[in-house]
């Protein structure tokens, strides 16, 4: 598996699940998307726990896990990569991510974000710290020295962990979303183009009649999620690179938390 700053980004995130606790379970069907407009409120942030199969260049590369969790008058999201197959599990590759983060006038506004990346012999710490008084992001550890430089935060900044869960809030037929991504030391612009219909998607042996959420400004890199009304976390999120497929995470199961 390739270890590149954008499978960091990727970073899986339930937003419409069930405010309710359910068993862990294959995930049914998911019902036709209604346009956004019709509805009178995106749904509220709920905990949860998803598990995705993982590959790489079509290939069984290991699984990861994503949580959701409450804390008090805050949220912890956290995403962890496994290698356990392939040439992942030869060279021991693990990726821990996670971002704290409270709402604020609809907004997720990250707080801290930390990603620990281990390899055989290789290991990497980096830690950010967001400071809203000062409006300004830092971030300290095994970074390039001009990524330790702060960063000036405005209004609606997130971290890539974040951006997923605000595809998922955000996503109707035909909309473009607009995000900008202040992570690692990097800023960015996100742009992300809605599919105007639905379309049918097969993962792990189910079918999910989904949005297809495709970045537009990558460049050679592509993002595209897949997102099932009524499905907490998006079906599908596949990464490529040069036109190849490279990391495709398809979900297997997810759990509500009370």
């Amino acid at each position: 598996m390739k270890t590149t700053p954008a499978l960091l980004a990727l970073c899986l995130f339930p937003l419409l699940a069930s405010a309710a606790a359910v068993d862990a379970q294959r995930v049914p069907d998911a019902v036709p998307v209604a346009p956004r407009a019709t509805d009178s409120a995106p749904a509220a942030l709920s905990p949860f726990i998803a598990t995705y199969d993982a590959r790489n260049a079509g290939k069984p590369a290991g699984t990861a896990s994503m949580r959701l969790a409450r804390e008090p008058a805050r949220w912890r999201v956290e995403l962890d990569i496994t290698g356990n197959r392939g040439v992942a599990r030869l060279v021991q590759l693990d990726i821990d991510q996670e971002t704290l983060f409270d709402e604020r006038d609809g907004q997720y506004r990250p707080l801290s974000q930390s990603t620990v990346r281990k390899a055989l012999f290789f290991g990497r710490k980096v830690h950010g710290t967001y400071d809203w008084g000062r409006r300004e992001a830092r971030w300290t550890g095994d970074i390039k020295e001009a990524r330790r430089a702060p960063v000036v935060l405005r209004e609606g900044d997130m971290s890539g962990l974040l951006i997923n869960l605000a595809i998922v809030r955000d996503a109707a037929p035909g909309r473009t979303l607009h995000y900008r991504f202040v992570d690692g030391g990097r800023v960015r612009d996100h742009e992300y183009a809605v599919s105007t219909g639905t379309e049918n998607v097969v993962v792990d042996g189910l079918s999910y009649d989904a949005m297809r959420v495709s970045r537009t400004n990558g460049g050679n890199d592509e993002t595209i999620f897949w997102v099932a009304r009524g499905v907490p976390t998006p079906v599908r999120i596949l990464q490529r690179q040069d036109g190849e497929d490279a990391i495709d995470l398809q979900l297997t199961a997810y759990q509500g938390v009370q």
